[in-house]
């Protein structure tokens, strides 16, 4: 079961899990299922509160196959162990796993990026379109060697369940508009005093040209002061450049947990 206090980055996923999926305790770990999107690496998973030994490398897999076997749409084992230490991985580099270490960045307060863009329009998505132009944006830049159908079909779900908790009040997705073109995007949702980041695309052809930022910084201030959240949370892959950008307009690195992924055609 989750520790006492468990990272933000894992007690902010949560909101997420809960809407539309199953959050079941077991004696050492946590289970996560979304049966509406079998193809979700992070929403179909396992969390572990220590981090892996050597025996682990097999033995947590095998507990994943216990869980999920049952489900053939489920082609990946995903492991996250929710501490600070790393642990001993070397066992899921030599099975081929992708590991990974997760930054949890916070800000109370913002700042402006370096570089704005002030060409872009900022707003809400609404409609039909707009939803549907998310999708091809976000499918633009897939995290792992995945079928183009099937990644197209994940961030499909995927999106849908973010327009549905978006109706229903939980937050909303935002859009960077150039031309009325949308060019980049991400979602913001909150239990009414914590907000939550999700999913900062920028179309490959937009990109370093300030508008992550823009966005980034434009959507926490209207969190902060609009909203009046508390704190915000972004989660961001240590090795990627994304967190820099996070960074620079005042989210600050607050605790670290790890993931083993692995996909299987």
């Amino acid at each position: 079961m989750l520790r006492n206090n468990p990272s933000l980055g894992i007690r902010t996923n949560l909101l997420f899990h809960r809407f539309d999926g199953e959050v079941i305790e077991r004696a050492d770990y946590l289970v996560i299922r979304t049966p509406t999107n079998p193809g979700f690496f992070f929403g179909n998973l396992l969390i572990f509160n220590t981090p892996p030994t050597p025996q682990d490398a097999t033995a947590w897999p095998a507990l994943f196959a216990h869980e999920f076997g049952d489900n053939p749409e489920i082609r990946h084992v995903t492991l996250i162990w929710d501490t600070e230490a790393p642990g001993d991985t070397t066992g899921f580099a030599t099975a081929g796993y992708t590991v990974e270490t997760a930054l949890v960045l916070t800000a109370q307060s913002v700042r402006p990026p370096p570089k704005t863009n002030s060409a872009i329009q900022i707003r809400p998505i609404t409609t039909d379109a707009d939803w549907q132009a998310v999708i091809e944006c976000q499918i633009l830049s897939p995290s792992v060697e995945q079928d183009p159908a099937d990644y197209r079909m994940f961030k499909t779900r995927q999106i849908t369940r973010y327009r549905a908790m978006a109706e229903q009040g939980l937050g909303a997705w935002f859009g960077a508009f150039l031309n009325n073109k949308l060019i980049a995007d991400l979602g913001l949702y909150h239990d009414g005093t914590i907000g939550r980041f999700q999913q900062v695309e920028t179309h490959p052809d937009h990109r370093r040209q300030g508008i992550c930022g823009t966005l980034v910084h434009t959507i926490a201030r209207h969190a902060l002061e609009t909203l009046g959240l508390t704190t915000l949370v972004m989660v961001a892959d240590e090795a990627y450049h994304a967190a820099k950008i996070y960074q620079q307009v005042g989210f600050e690195i607050r605790e670290r947990h790890h993931a083993a992924f692995r996909w299987d055609p």
